[in-house]
């Protein structure tokens, strides 16, 4: 399939690693100009100048999404360079600190919900505003398995994808007559640095082995292919895709 975003402004959040990165690169491959944006300011100007090296248009921001003014800014900073945003696929999250409900921080509890609910709640609210006024649009939210599934001493993680999950089709039912889209994707078990990393420690490894065995597809999923499926969301060829939580797991939830 050939999507192109050729002359079309994407956003994403959590862009210098991982699912973000990954995206990143899908977009601007597409032809699109890319805004990446990440808390960690030398990651996200390294990612974007590897980026700005092989030709394509991007700009990097610094940004926490838990806090309000810096997404808001974000935001000015894209329509001031681009004048207009097109696509936007808010991915920035992170872990909870394992522990089992009873004894879970409530200093975690709000990191976690300020960044991967509020984060995107806020990141929606920016995006939708100029969206709106240009009446075109779409957004993916990253959710995960976890916004459908449970898992030992993960509650805080979970609840915080499930919210995503909510978030995503009431947007999706306020703005889907007005030309914007609103989406989730649900990546199951990718192998980021962070994966890589923790199957090759002999501590974690056989655990993920058994997780590994729970894929029908046989193997956990690249970054790639996840950054493939939200360009394929926020791409015209999705014009019919609104409120969908679309799980990427190799089957994971088949069985």
């Amino acid at each position: 399939m050939n999507i192109t975003f050729e002359n079309k402004v994407a956003l994403v959040t959590g862009a210098a690693s991982g699912l973000g990165l990954a995206t990143a690169k899908a977009f601007a491959e597409a032809g699109a100009s890319v805004v990446l944006a990440d808390w960690s300011e030398k990651e996200v100007q390294a990612a974007a100048k590897e980026l700005a090296d092989k030709g394509h248009k991007t700009l990097a921001v610094t940004c926490d999404v838990s806090d309000d003014g810096q997404v808001e800014a974000m935001v000015k900073k894209t329509m001031a360079e681009f004048g207009r945003l097109d696509a936007a696929y808010n991915n920035a999250g992170i872990q909870n600190v394992l522990a089992e409900t009873a004894d879970s921080p409530r200093a975690d509890y709000d990191r976690v919900m300020g960044i991967n609910l509020r984060g995107v709640w806020s990141c929606m609210k920016f995006e939708l505003q100029v969206m709106r006024k240009q009446g075109s649009g779409a957004i993916v939210n990253c959710s995960s398995l976890g916004g459908l599934i449970g898992g030992n001493q993960r509650g805080t993680y979970h609840a915080a994808k499930h919210g995503v999950i909510g978030l995503t089709r009431a947007a999706a039912a306020e703005y889907g007559a007005r030309g914007i889209r609103v989406n989730a994707v649900l990546p199951g078990i990718i192998r980021t640095p962070m994966i890589a990393r923790l199957t090759e420690d002999a501590r974690f490894s056989a655990f993920f082995e058994k997780l590994k065995d729970r894929h029908p597809i046989g193997r956990f999923g690249e970054p790639a292919e996840i950054g493939e499926a939200v360009k394929w969301l926020l791409s015209d060829a999705a014009s019919f895709m609104n409120g969908a939580a679309m799980a990427c797991d190799g089957g994971y939830l088949s069985i």
